[in-house]
């Protein structure tokens, strides 16, 4: 396996959880050359866990999984069924991690028969091919985006689900599916919904997409672009939208909570919220970046998006509870991560 670089910082160590684990599994990770896949890969086979990635590798980077077994496939194919089948057999699966699936908000609003047939019939093929594996365990990504525009400051598990664009409903979806199969044939699974990720727990499994805030200033600043405040003007203390940033190196530490709560005979809930619940505004986010950086660099506000709630946070209540997992990383963790990745 290739020489990984160290974590970028020392303290960064998962959360300890008080579920029991198998001495050793054998994890199937859909997406796993992908910015937070490539994490929990990684964080698995540190534990003695072996690992077979399947990714499409339309966003995937080979380099971040080392000579990890790579299973190149588009889970939505027609022939990935069968591909998807005699590879849990053959190599003796024993739970699934599933992050395979298109994640552009923008992208599904313009072609939503797409964005279904991709997540949900990738999802379909994957769980048709557990089923008849006699394979039933499942971590399932999900996403905060299921909730939409909620009216609540800190959002629980609860809370009404009313997304708000079609990858917010194929992730809500998906979750519908995994509670159908456990009802239907006995699938162990659960659904993780993801607030704001940012961040890198080793240097060369930086996030290369520029479609999150802090990736995003980073992109301007480095060109020599303003970056943009989307709106000042909402009901928060600065005037910013408000959101909960968890570090990826957390959010990774929890699907490994996650698949050790699968391996336990009570199981009272199928879906946690992976946050801080804590919020940071944009203004704030944007300091920290002015304080890691070292650059004094001036922002623009413009006028505010569509869709955009005012303050968007987790109730961590249930995770920390059930599976004892909590974040141990803050926001000057996450950009400072980020920013020692991009150099």
């Amino acid at each position: 396996m290739q020489k990984r670089s160290k974590v970028i910082h020392r303290q960064l160590s998962p959360g300890a959880s008080h579920l029991p684990r198998l001495e050793r599994m054998k994890v199937l990770v859909t997406g796993g050359a992908g910015y937070i896949g490539s994490h929990v890969v990684r964080m698995l086979q540190e534990r003695g866990d072996q690992v077979v990635v399947v990714d499409d590798m339309s966003e995937g980077v080979r380099a971040r999984l080392g000579d990890t077994k790579l299973v190149q496939l588009d889970l939505a194919a027609p022939e990935a069924f069968e591909i998807l089948k005699n590879l849990f057999n053959t190599d003796a699966i024993d739970a699934v991690v599933h992050f395979a699936a298109r994640k552009k908000v923008g992208e599904s609003v313009e072609k939503p028969e797409w964005y279904f047939s991709q997540n949900i019939g990738g999802m379909a093929n994957l769980m048709g091919a557990m089923r008849e594996a006699g394979l039933n365990k499942l971590v399932f990504s999900s996403s905060a985006a299921t909730y939409g525009m909620p009216d609540v400051p800190a959002v629980t598990e609860d809370t009404v689900c009313k997304p708000i664009n079609p990858y917010g409903e194929t992730k809500l979806v998906g979750e519908w599916m995994v509670d159908a199969a456990a009802a239907a044939w006995g699938l162990r699974g659960v659904n993780l919904r993801y607030f704001n990720v940012a961040g890198a727990g080793w240097p060369d499994l930086a996030d290369t997409a520029v479609a999150n805030l802090v990736p995003i200033v980073f992109a301007a600043i480095r060109s020599g672009n303003t970056p943009k405040v989307y709106g000042n003007e909402y009901a928060t203390d600065d005037g910013s939208c408000v959101r909960d940033y968890v570090h990826v190196h957390d959010l990774a530490s929890a699907h490994l909570a996650a698949i050790d709560y699968l391996n336990t005979d009570t199981r009272p809930h199928t879906t946690f919220n992976v946050g801080t619940g804590k919020g940071s505004s944009v203004f704030e986010v944007i300091e920290e970046i002015k304080k890691v950086s070292g650059i004094d660099f001036k922002e623009e506000v413009v006028d505010r998006r569509a869709g955009d709630p005012p303050y968007l946070c987790a109730d961590v209540s249930r995770i920390k509870n059930v599976l004892g997992w909590s974040a141990k990383h803050d926001l000057h963790d996450i950009v400072e991560s980020a920013w020692a990745a991009a150099q």
